[in-house]
């Protein structure tokens, strides 16, 4: 049985007044609109050091223009490829950054197999369900403009993003299905090609590229085996050994 000594300083530490519940709603809708600062912690049982691969990939931006993340389903290929877009597009760096840094404002391609499916993945991943928009990867704040795509149910076209040096940033979702002639003509900061793309999307993907001299981005498991993209990624590799 608690002691009245103990049961007094229990009682000390209690607060004298409880906030206003409002404040405890919104402080609760602050922490959900942003997800991003919660990923890739210091400390605890998701921290930083377990994830070796996904630090590397982050490294990698930073020397190479072209990077693949080529692994087995269920790494978080796509949630670390969503990260990176999410940093990119606001300018809010983690402390531990040590990936390619734009001081300015991006404009960036996310890039699937079908408009459905990148609405389901990408889509969702980046920005939350429709529903409650900024509850993603993007932290809502950043969150200026949205348009919707034509045909196709709770799909999003492009999004005006605010960028920390006082511009806005553009993202855009695209997918394969859309055909090669739909990814010419623009150029972009950043391409994520999230799962194989056909090559010569692939290609005209790294032509969008170039003027800015931007990155591509692919994330990927290697369903159809030796093809021509991995090729591009893991050929000198195999030579060698």
């Amino acid at each position: 049985m608690a002691s009245a000594a103990s049961i007094a300083n229990a009682r000390a530490l209690l607060p004298r007044s409880l906030p206003p519940l409002s404040d405890l709603v919104s402080e609760q809708r602050r922490r959900s609109r942003n997800k991003f600062d919660r990923m890739f912690p210091d400390e605890g049982p998701y921290r930083r050091e377990l994830w070796p691969k996904h630090m590397q990939v982050v490294r990698s931006t930073a020397i190479s223009n072209q990077v693949a993340f080529i692994a087995g389903n269920k790494v978080g290929k796509s949630e670390l490829g969503c990260y990176c877009l999410a940093a990119w597009l606001t300018g809010r760096y983690p402390h531990w950054w040590d990936g390619r840094r734009f001081p300015r404002p991006v404009t960036i391609w996310a890039v699937g197999e079908k408009n459905s499916v990148v609405r389901d993945s990408l889509q969702l991943k980046l920005l939350g369900p429709l529903s409650d928009l900024g509850t993603g990867l993007i932290p809502g704040d950043s969150i200026v403009r949205a348009t919707r795509k034509s045909g196709l149910a709770d799909a999003i076209d492009t999004l005006s993003i605010q960028h920390s040096s006082g511009g806005l940033s553009s993202l855009r979702f695209k997918s394969y299905e859309e055909g090669r002639k739909a990814f010419q003509a623009t150029d972009v900061d950043v391409l994520l090609c999230d799962e194989e793309p056909p090559l010569e999307i692939w290609v005209e993907s790294l032509m969008r590229t170039m003027v800015k001299r931007g990155l591509a981005l692919l994330t990927f498991t290697p369903l159809s085996g030796w093809s021509d993209v991995v090729e591009e990624f893991l050929g000198a590799v195999a030579e060698a050994s």
